[in-house]
């Protein structure tokens, strides 16, 4: 009978020794990378002298007249019922919300029809086109009111807002025209081909293609039409001569004299004024940015 003999066992081996940590490595800081204090301090400074403008502004609203307080207590709403009724702020709000929006529609799709034509076609004058385009914003808004004046009288437009609309209107179309370009050419145009190929014509295939791709440039051009005709002043005030046509650029003038001036009703119109534009780029700050950021990088 064959044994398997015992094999011996292999000795133990003796323990390591303990390895020493190693001294924890100091995180450096990346280049571009600055320190937080670096960041909300500016931006504190800033916030300061942003607001402390708008406070004093809600006080003189908020507090009764002949009051010197620094904080709006006891809280009285008179001067904007002053401003509203008695000065009329009602009409004007509505004026000025006609020609805003008003502004906005027509800037928008003729800049739409003009920026297609500059992003997809070639002809002869393009170039000289979009320096023409370019030169104009070099060109301050007052030296078009002898010529847009002259035009409207001619016309009969005088004191009608279809003038302001009209010359809001040009005043906006060439920078709008120049932004909505850059936004279709970032839109590929072989979306337009397989369109075409699938039976639609230019314009359907434009409307269900391309336009959808658009709304954030659409939102950024139209919004800064509608802001620029709210608190635009040189065209309203030569045009319309009749204080129920008047926009509230044109109202808040009117609150000054040359011997006094209401501080409180002016706090209040221009609170009056102030809100519409603060409520709209609140609701469209997200297609702002993104209209903003979309002619930067292209896809």
């Amino acid at each position: 009978m064959i044994t398997k003999e015992a094999v011996p066992a292999a000795p133990a081996p003796a323990h390591a020794a303990p390895v020493p940590p190693r001294p924890a490595r100091k995180r450096h800081r990346a280049w571009d990378e600055a320190p937080r204090w670096q960041i909300y301090l500016p931006l504190g400074i800033y916030l300061l002298f942003t607001l402390i403008p708008f406070y004093w502004i809600l006080l003189f609203a908020l507090r009764p007249a002949g009051s010197t307080s620094l904080v709006p207590w006891p809280m009285t709403f008179e001067h904007f019922e002053k401003v509203w009724t008695d000065r009329s702020f009602g009409t004007f709000f509505y004026n000025s919300v006609l020609v805003g929006v008003a502004t906005l529609i027509m800037t928008t799709l003729v800049a739409l029809a003009g920026g297609y034509a500059l992003a997809r076609f070639d002809f002869r004058i393009k170039r000289a086109f979009m320096l023409a385009l370019l030169c104009s914003q070099f060109v301050p808004g007052a030296l078009l009111l002898v010529p847009l004046f002259e035009i409207f009288a001619e016309l009969q437009m005088i004191n009608s807002l279809g003038s302001v609309i009209i010359a809001e209107t040009v005043f906006q179309l060439p920078l709008s025209m120049i932004l909505i370009s850059n936004f279709i050419k970032n839109v590929p145009y072989s979306l337009e081909e397989a369109a075409w190929v699938d039976g639609c014509n230019r314009m359907r295939a434009f409307r269900v293609v391309v336009l959808p791709l658009l709304r954030p440039g659409l939102i950024a051009v139209g919004s800064f039409a509608f802001v620029h005709s709210w608190n635009h002043f040189l065209f309203a005030l030569m045009f319309l001569n009749n204080q129920e046509k008047q926009t509230i650029p044109v109202g808040l003038n009117t609150l000054m004299s040359a011997d006094s001036v209401d501080l409180g009703a002016l706090a209040a119109g221009g609170i009056i004024a102030a809100v519409p534009v603060v409520v709209v780029f609140a609701f469209i700050q997200k297609w702002l940015i993104t209209g903003f950021s979309a002619g930067a990088v292209k896809g």
